[in-house]
């Protein structure tokens, strides 16, 4: 397979590329990034690798340490309590103003992410389950609409990306997230913001607790 990159900016092309080998494990957690190596398989100078390095970097998928160079980042457990710390804040406020603000079409379109959520979850459709969870979370915080919010949101799953998706694996995990969605869906629908932003908050609390 070719793996030389022609689309531009170059460096926004190796971090996508990379970003994609990080989140199958091709490069895993713990691997050290060899610039030389990793631009000769793309076909590229290290300039635009090391760019696309310091991008990862940015949104935390990767750690730089002093003279050792920079390795993919390991999620430890104290990282994953740090981060749906900072995420049930975050996406309860989501939730929260959602509830307040949304439009009656907005509405729809939740509730409709929701129904394929529910038909994912019947099917024991792991891979699906996962692509409309991350799609009503996304719609939610779309719907928000603090960008500023939403960046960190959006850095932090990236993390949470490393190891997310085996919990969903576990024992009655699958059904706990899909009533934990209807409580957060239940919630918006009635405009109940201090319900929406708990149900949010709950279910990043059990998110965490499924990680163990």
């Amino acid at each position: 397979m070719n793996t030389k990159l022609i689309n531009r900016p170059l460096y926004e092309d190796v971090a996508e590329r990379l970003r994609e080998q990080i989140f199958s494990h091709e490069l895993a957690p713990g691997s050290w990034l060899d610039e030389q190596s990793l631009a000769a398989a793309f076909g590229i100078s290290r300039t635009p690798m090391r760019e696309a390095i310091k991008v990862l970097a940015s949104e935390g998928l990767v750690t730089s340490k002093m003279n050792k160079g920079s390795y993919v980042t390991e999620v430890d457990r104290r990282d994953l309590e740090q981060i749906f710390t900072v995420l049930s804040l975050l996406e309860g406020q989501a939730a929260k103003e959602t509830a307040i603000n949304a439009t009656e079409a907005q509405l729809t379109q939740l509730d409709d992410l929701h129904h394929r959520l529910e038909k994912a979850a019947a099917d024991r459709d792991i891979g699906q389950f996962f692509e409309f969870n991350v799609k009503f979370h996304e719609l939610i915080q779309e719907i928000a609409g603090n960008k500023w919010m939403n960046g960190v949101i959006d850095d932090l799953r990236k993390v949470l990306k490393l190891q997310r998706r085996d919990s969903l694996s576990r024992g009655g995990r699958l059904l706990s997230s899909l009533l934990e969605h209807r409580e957060i869906l239940q919630a918006i629908l009635k405009r109940d913001p201090v319900a929406a932003e708990l149900a949010m908050r709950n279910h990043l609390a059990r998110g965490l607790e499924a990680t163990k």
